[in-house]
């Protein structure tokens, strides 16, 4: 018996929910009825008027600093470092030199070389003798100059090796890192030093296709960070990016001279203002009034008779939501920014109120 009871209620529940929903919907379209009726059948639509207007093309990008050059010193020879000369932090110049490995294996090879390549030398010469005598033949005469030219290459080598045990800095800078410690055995391709020049960095940062196309190498851009503030620095955009990356952003790099010794630092965080000059007043429309899209180059405008009609446009730049008109609209005109999908030429239309 309570069981029938309590299906009675949860019927009368769902039929009383469903009543509500039914009476809901007509209520909603009793009130879009009205709002056609009061509009004499005409598309309802949003419009905007075309006005002149100055485009604003400056903009900023937010960016960090990189080293203009960076470079990781790696071993040229193997042996035991004998003395490192610099320290971590320590600025260098180029030539400088930085650490000493023993030089003694390769002062052995370059003994041994220099022998060798004495000793074909003192050969070549009796061998020529010989030959002019018919004491050799042309083949051995080849033979021991050939060797002597291999000797010689040898020498070389050998004499790089040992200059190689003597390590230089090959660019002005600071060691950023030092990897070596005095005693350490080291082999050809170890790293030893990470130098940095920071008399100069790279700002990197992105702009869209709006903004790069604007930007041109050797601008001049302000620059600052939140590190000093209340200073502003000035670089130099030197590259722009042919393609755009995974976010559809255009990398630009910007080079900033630094200002004393390691004011700024690879790393830190800065923003780049790009400034253009003012720009004369253009006509510029929502981006939405197109139909289809910018690249169909039509709009619908709204005439004194309430109807809607199809215009051609020349599009200029974009900038954002807002799009430059070249020719095709005048200002003042009624322009239709949303609703098109429903619209043909000589369409009835009445404007939303807001």
């Amino acid at each position: 018996m309570k069981k029938g009871l309590v299906v009675t209620i949860i019927v009368l529940v769902v039929v009383g929910i469903i009543a509500w929903v039914l009476t809901s919907n007509k209520k909603a379209n009793e009130e879009k009825t009205a709002i056609v009726s009061q509009s004499s059948g005409a598309i309802i639509v949003k419009t905007d008027t075309a006005k002149k207007q100055s485009i604003e093309l400056d903009f900023t990008a937010n960016g960090n600093f990189t080293a203009n050059k960076e470079l990781n010193l790696l071993a040229e020879t193997g042996g035991r470092v004998t003395q490192i000369l610099v320290n971590e932090g320590s600025p260098v110049k180029k030539g400088q030199m930085l650490v000493k490995i023993d030089p003694e294996y390769a002062s052995l090879e370059l003994q041994n070389a220099e022998s060798a390549y004495q000793k074909l030398k003192t050969d070549l010469a009796r061998y020529q003798s010989s030959y002019e005598t018919g004491g050799v033949t042309k083949a051995q005469l080849d033979e021991i100059e050939f060797s002597l030219r291999t000797a010689e290459t040898q020498l070389r080598q050998a004499r790089r090796r040992v200059q190689d045990a003597f390590i230089a800095s090959p660019m002005s800078g600071i060691i950023n890192r030092k990897n070596i410690e005095q005693g350490a055995f080291v082999s050809p391709g170890v790293s030893l030093f990470e130098i940095v020049d920071v008399s100069s960095l790279k700002l990197e940062v992105t702009a869209n296709e709006s903004q790069v196309v604007n930007v041109r190498k050797g601008d001049k851009v302000t620059i600052t960070t939140s590190v000093f503030p209340g200073q502003t620095f000035t670089g130099t955009v030197t590259f722009i990016a042919s393609k755009a990356d995974n976010t559809l952003n255009y990398p630009i790099e910007i080079e900033v001279a630094n200002p004393g010794e390691n004011s700024i630092r690879a790393g830190m965080y800065a923003t780049a203002r790009f400034s253009f000059p003012k720009q004369e007043e253009q006509i510029v429309i929502p981006r939405s009034s197109f139909v289809g899209g910018v690249n169909s180059n039509q709009i619908y405008v709204m005439g004194s008779d309430s109807t809607a009609r199809i215009k051609e446009v020349v599009a200029g730049r974009i900038i954002g939501e807002q799009v430059e008109i070249q020719s095709g609209l005048n200002e003042g005109e009624i322009i239709i920014t949303s609703g098109q999908i429903n619209l043909v030429d000589g369409t009835k239309v009445s404007p939303q109120s807001n």
